[in-house]
C-alpha cells in the first residue's frame, strides 16, 4: 500500500512509525514532513499542510491508498472531503465534523444542547459586552478564541484585569487573526486535567489510553505555556471508574450529538478532560490526534495502526480489535532554549542511534546530510516501560543522549503523575 501523511510534526512521525509496522505498507509519503520525519518517509517539503488542491493532485499521481490528515487546520478546511471525492479514503473528519475543534463556540453550544458536561460559558463578538460579562463575573476565568490558534488560544486569567486584557489581545490586537473576532469567556474549573484520544467511526468510540501534558516551559508548570513540553501515559487520574463516567456521559453522547446535527465524526476524536470535584467535564474537543499526546499512546498500541484507522473510515471499528498495552509510557521534548517566544535555530543534531529509534522529531531540517534545529520544539525521546517510574527514568536517559547547542527540557515531566500514584 501507499500511504500519505499530511503534516510535519512530532505527532506525523510517530503516526509513521507506527504505521511502518505494517507489513502491506510499502511506501508512506509526508507532506510538508521535516528533516527527521525524512529517516522514515519520503518528504515532500514543496507541497503544505493546507495546500489541499495540490495534495489531491499529488495523491492521484502517485496512486496513494490511504491518507492521514493529521493537523486541525487542513481537517477544517476540507482536506479529508477534497481527497474523498478524488477517490482516496483518509483517516480524518470532514470539515463540517471537524468544526467541533474548529469553533469553540460551536463546541460549547453542542454540549450545552446535549447537556454534556462542560464549564459554564457565554460567547461574545462585541469587546464591550465582554467587558461588562467580566465586571460582572469577576476572576479567575477562562478566555478562549473561537477559531484554531495553534493551541494556544486559551487565558487562564486570574484577574478581571488580566481577562480583559486577553479580550483586547483577541478581539482588538488580533493576536490569533480572525480566530479572535469571536471569543468564549468561561468558568474556571479546578482539578486534574486528563486527555483522551479515542477512535471512532461515527457509530463506536473506543478511548485510547488516558495521557498527561505538560504545557508550562518550565519546571513546577511555571513559565509560559507551549505546544507541550512532555507526556506521560497512562494518567493516574483516569481511574476505572471514572472512565466509565466518561463513556456514559461524554464520549457516546457526543458522537451521537455530532451525528444528530448531521456531523456524523470519523477519525480521532480528543477529549480534554477536568476532574472536577463534581465530575469529569470537557474543557475542550480537538479533531485529531494531540501533539505529544500521540507520542506515548501511539508506542503503547499492539494492534495494528493502520487496520484501526481504515475501520473507521470504513464504518468497521465495532468489528475490529484495539489493544494497548499494560505498560506505561513517557515523552521528554527537547527544546530550543527561548521557546516559545524568541529562540535561535541551525544548530547540529546528534544523538545516539538507540535514541534515534526512539525520536520523534518535530522542528528539525536536513541540510547537505545533517539535521539542524528548526522548531521551538525540536524532538520528544519517547520510553516505553512495564510501570511509569522505568518509563520516566528511561525517557529522560536517552534523551540524555540528545545533544545540540541551546538545547533545553524540563527535569519533571511525570513527576506529579508519580505523585498522585503516591496519594
Amino acid at each position: 500500500m501507499k500511504l500519505m501523511v499530511i503534516g510535519g510534526g512530532g505527532r506525523e512521525h510517530a503516526m509513521i512509525k507506527a504505521l511502518k509496522k505494517n507489513p502491506d505498507v510499502e511506501v508512506i509519503y509526508c507532506l510538508p514532513g521535516n528533516g527527521g520525519i525524512a529517516a522514515d518517509a519520503v518528504c515532500v517539503p514543496e507541497i503544505g499542510a493546507k495546500d489541499i488542491p495540490a495534495q489531491v493532485e499529488f495523491a492521484k499521481a502517485h496512486a496513494i491508498d490511504y491518507c492521514v490528515v493529521a493537523p486541525d487546520d487542513p481537517l477544517a478546511l476540507g482536506a479529508v472531503d477534497a481527497l474523498t471525492a478524488a477517490g482516496v479514503p483518509c483517516f480524518g473528519p470532514e470539515a463540517k465534523a471537524a468544526v467541533i475543534e474548529a469553533s469553540k463556540a460551536f463546541s460549547k453550544d453542542l454540549m450545552k444542547k446535549y447537556h454534556i458536561p462542560t464549564a459554564r460559558y457565554e460567547t461574545f463578538t462585541d469587546k464591550e459586552a465582554a467587558f461588562a460579562y467580566l465586571d460582572a463575573n469577576p476572576g479567575p476565568i477562562v478566555v478562549k478564541a473561537d477559531g484554531l490558534a495553534l493551541g494556544k488560544g486559551v487565558i487562564l486569567a486570574r484577574t478581571t484585569e488580566e481577562a480583559r486584557q486577553a479580550v483586547r489581545s483577541m478581539m482588538e490586537d488580533k493576536v490569533f487573526g480572525e480566530s479572535g473576532s469571536k471569543v468564549v469567556i468561561e468558568e474556571f474549573l479546578t482539578g486534574p486535567e486528563v486527555s483522551v484520544l479515542s477512535f471512532t467511526d461515527g457509530e463506536t468510540v473506543i478511548p485510547m489510553v488516558s495521557s498527561m501534558d505538560h504545557k508550562r516551559s518550565g519546571d513546577n508548570d511555571t513559565g509560559l505555556n507551549t505546544g507541550g513540553m512532555g507526556t506521560i501515559a497512562p494518567n493516574p487520574y483516569y481511574t476505572e471508574a471514572v472512565a466509565r463516567e466518561c463513556m456514559e456521559t461524554i464520549f457516546l453522547p457526543t458522537i451521537r450529538a455530532m451525528k444528530a446535527e448531521g456531523r456524523t465524526f470519523k477519525g480521532c476524536l480528543y477529549f480534554g478532560l477536568m476532574i472536577t470535584p463534581n465530575g469529569p467535564k470537557v474543557i475542550e474537543y480537538n479533531c485529531r490526534f494531540g501533539d505529544p499526546e500521540t507520542q506515548v499512546v501511539l508506542p503503547l498500541l499492539e494492534s495494528d495502526l493502520l487496520t484501526v484507522m481504515q475501520a473507521t473510515t470504513n464504518g468497521t471499528l465495532a468489528d475490529t480489535e484495539v489493544k494497548f498495552s499494560d505498560g506505561a509510557a513517557c515523552c521528554v521534548v527537547t527544546a530550543s532554549r527561548g521557546y516559545p517566544e524568541a529562540y535561535e535555530k541551525g544548530f547540529p543534531i546528534t544523538m545516539s542511534e538507540e535514541a534515534a529509534a526512539h525520536a520523534y522529531v518535530a522542528g528539525a531540517k536536513l541540510s547537505d546530510g545533517k539535521l539542524l534545529t528548526n522548531g521551538g520544539r525540536v524532538l520528544g525521546v519517547t520510553a516505553t516501560a512495564a510501570t511509569l517510574p522505568e518509563a520516566i527514568k528511561e525517557a529522560y536517559r536517552l534523551s540524555d543522549e540528545v545533544h545540540f547547542d541551546n538545547a533545553y527540557r524540563r527535569s519533571d515531566i511525570g513527576q506529579r503523575a508519580l505523585k498522585a500514584l503516591e496519594d
